[in-house]
């Protein structure tokens, strides 16, 4: 019988988490913790790491997987570099359910850095009120740059304060709109954005409302991904569940 392992995190994995319980799927959905609340599912919910690419071996093996599809976020680059291996060592299928990256247009005013070395380095120069909008994994990054206001927005408040000398923490969780973002901005008085090309819809608003104020975006590019098979909806990740090897044993439970 088919077995399911999904890596989630983003409202793609949560989409996708919602057609397998409508189909009936054996599904398990792994998050990594990193949010304190995190959405529920209509599948069964795992909660952490595995313990690196051993560990992740070992669950799809004592859990019998036989189908893994990475969800997570563009930028879990270790956890999606772990399934690729893990995926190799177990013979198990993989496919990545990804987003397409941004593309600037016209009136953006983009400035690509390759990782967030660059992107805090991007930041030098006068005092600046700077929209970090980034999560909290790298805000003590911009600690070397601490002449700015950081406007820092978060899905879970801070159990300690940023290592920032200056900044404000804004709770919320999205998917945000743009009129929120251009009110957020213009309350905060944001002078440039700091952004990760994370791709999708769920987080692109602020890319428009920086348009709309003229405001420069210091964009973080992607960083690589070992090959894998990838598919961009999840039309084709529920395609590819039911053409790949074993499918038709597995639907019938053979």
């Amino acid at each position: 019988m088919r077995k399911i392992l999904l890596l989630g995190g983003t409202s793609e994995a949560s989409a996708l988490a919602g057609c397998l319980a409508e189909r009936g799927e054996n599904a398990v959905l792994s998050y990594a913790g990193r949010v304190s609340q995190p959405k529920a599912q209509p599948i069964p919910v795992r909660i952490g790491g595995f313990g690196g690419v051993p560990g992740l071996v070992r669950y799809l093996q004592e859990h019998h997987v036989t189908h893994l599809v990475d969800a997570t976020h563009p930028f879990a680059t270790q956890m999606s570099r772990h399934a690729v291996e893990a995926a190799q060592q177990t013979g198990i299928a993989l496919l990545a359910l990804t987003r397409p990256p941004w593309r600037a247009g016209p009136g953006d005013r983009w400035q690509a850095v390759p990782d967030m070395a660059a992107a805090v380095a991007a930041l030098a120069g006068p005092p600046k009120r700077v929209l970090l909008a980034l999560g909290r994994l790298h805000c003590a990054e911009f600690a070397a740059q601490p002449q700015h206001h950081y406007i820092l927005r978060l899905v879970d408040a801070p159990i300690e304060p940023p290592a920032l000398p200056h900044h404000t923490v804004v709770v919320s969780r999205g998917p945000f709109g743009v009129s929120g973002d251009l009110a957020l901005m213009r309350r905060q008085g944001v002078d440039i954005v700091v952004a990760k090309n994370a791709g999708g819809v769920g987080a692109e608003a602020k890319l428009h409302a920086a348009r709309s104020l003229g405001l420069p975006v210091v964009m973080v590019e992607r960083p690589p991904i070992a090959h894998r098979r990838e598919a961009s909806s999840v039309a084709q990740v529920l395609e590819w569940l039911d053409h790949s090897p074993g499918a038709r044993d597995a639907v019938r439970g053979v």
